[in-house]
């Protein structure tokens, strides 16, 4: 058992309710909650959600070893005989495997992911974002909901890059499927008193349509794949194709379904959620956005970007890290103790539930300056802290984001895109953040739509066709 590099003491979160512990407190407003209760109490906190005991580490070195150091010992809560939580809606999947289905799966997805395959996916993400940014013309000068639009490009990005197919006519029902099956699954594992699925209630109704909508789609694209027996060296293909070196055996198609759910899913609904947050940022931020202009329109001089404009975008691509810092789209990583282990000295036993607090680490006083602030300056003069995991939008070790690299990308590309034509400005007094396993603007933002006359020397929308 490793030696902790630093000792900490673990306070109980006083207040709590018999049999119900914290969970009154926590279902109403979870992320404030633990915020609070970091900010009271200290970076290892310990509370009850009805019978459930769950640990909040909020500090560096706890990250590091709960996440790196002794990532065979914190394993996923999911346990696909008793599905709860994600795994209701993404089944056995990178997200929610354990053990050797994990690593397997990891091995067989990990390649299309790799740096060097990002950059050719950067003109087709361009291309996307020209394509559907154009249906904005007659919309500007009035209000639009900018994480609905988030949601929908980036879902069109995922399914045209990873997928090779168009899913603009579903779009609607597709955003709606992931927002009431998100939020399904989300009280579902922190609400002891949920009625299991099978329940007929209205809300378990509504889950098990949206699940038959999602499940019909994914599968109709592997039909449709195997029918034509057409390639294009995508995602599909690579789950298609994938063999495991010991058996020769491929996927299963509940394995096939998993997975491509698992990207579909995961894959759009965080950079969506991160660029949606970056624009409410910048436009609470005038000289920030100011500079972001003035960016783009020297770096770009109108044309739209690619991948190698990004190096000469270091201004963007920090004020897209710096939102990720201040809104990370996943703000508590939770892991399940294997076997009884010690973390920061302080004795876990096995089972013990732990949240790593993604959002606490991103706002440490003791290692971000000023951490309440939108500062992307931080990002260009090195202050980035000492402390390797004081920010991980992705995860750490292990099992770290396998997309990594496709949203470091996908990001900073897309705002460079709608930030040479557009000025976001905000339309509405408060926004508010909501915790629903991702962390999203509770009822959107309203922003307005205000074109930028920016002289335009190359434009690709002119000659784009929808796909």
């Amino acid at each position: 058992m490793p030696d902790s590099v630093a000792s900490f003491t673990l306070v109980d979160v006083p207040g709590g309710l018999p049999l119900f512990g914290h969970l009154g407190e926590f279902k109403k407003r979870p992320l404030e909650t633990m915020s609070r209760w970091w900010r009271r109490h200290g970076d290892a906190l310990r509370f009850q959600l009805g019978p459930k005991t769950l640990h909040l580490f909020s500090h560096p070195d706890l990250a590091d070893e709960i996440l790196v150091q002794q990532a065979d010992r914190f394993v996923k809560v999911y346990d696909p005989r008793k599905p709860t939580g994600l795994s209701l809606v993404l089944g056995n999947g990178l997200v929610t495997s354990s053990g050797e289905v994990w690593k397997r799966h990891r091995r067989i997805i990990q390649p299309i992911f790799h740096r060097s395959r990002m950059a050719a996916m950067a003109n087709r993400m361009a291309q996307v974002g020209e394509q559907r940014i154009a249906g904005w013309a007659d919309r500007e000068g009035q209000q639009i909901d900018i994480a609905a639009e988030m949601m929908q490009l980036a879902l069109e990005v995922i399914s045209q890059t990873m997928f090779t197919t168009s899913m603009a006519q579903h779009i609607e029902h597709i955003s709606r499927a992931l927002r009431v099956s998100l939020k399904y699954a989300f009280d579902s594992f922190h609400n002891p008193l949920h009625l299991p699925s099978w329940v007929p209630t209205p809300r378990n109704r509504e889950f098990r349509s949206v699940m038959q909508f999602m499940d019909g789609l994914i599968y109709g694209l592997l039909v449709e794949r195997r029918r034509t027996e057409a390639t294009y060296g995508d995602l599909l293909d690579l789950l298609l194709q994938a063999r495991d070196e010991e058996t020769g055996a491929g996927l299963t198609d509940q394995e096939l379904r998993d997975e491509a759910l698992t990207i579909f899913a995961a894959g759009h609904e965080t950079t969506a959620n991160a660029l949606a947050w970056t624009w409410y940022l910048l436009a609470t931020h005038s000289e920030a956005k100011a500079r972001f202009h003035e960016e783009i329109d020297r770096v770009l001089q109108g044309r739209m970007p690619g991948a190698d404009d990004l190096q000469h975008l270091p201004y963007t691509r920090a004020i897209f890290d710096e939102s990720l810092r201040l809104y990370p789209p996943a703000p508590a990583v939770q892991r399940k103790a294997a076997t009884s282990t010690i973390v920061g000295g302080l004795p876990l036993p096995g089972g013990a539930l732990v949240l790593v607090g993604t959002h606490n680490l991103h706002r440490h006083p003791a290692f971000w300056p000023n951490s309440e602030q939108f500062l992307p300056e931080r990002w260009l003069n090195s202050e980035r802290p000492a402390a390797r995991y004081a920010y991980l939008p992705f995860g750490a070790g292990p099992r770290a984001c396998v997309g990594i690299h496709f949203a470091s990308l996908e990001g900073p590309l897309l705002l460079a895109l709608i930030g040479r034509r557009y000025d976001l400005q905000l339309a509405q007094e408060t926004v508010e953040p909501e915790l629903m396993v991702t962390l999203r603007p509770k009822g959107g933002i309203r922003m307005m739509l205000q074109p930028r006359h920016v002289p335009v020397l190359c434009s690709a929308s002119s000659h784009l066709q929808p796909s």
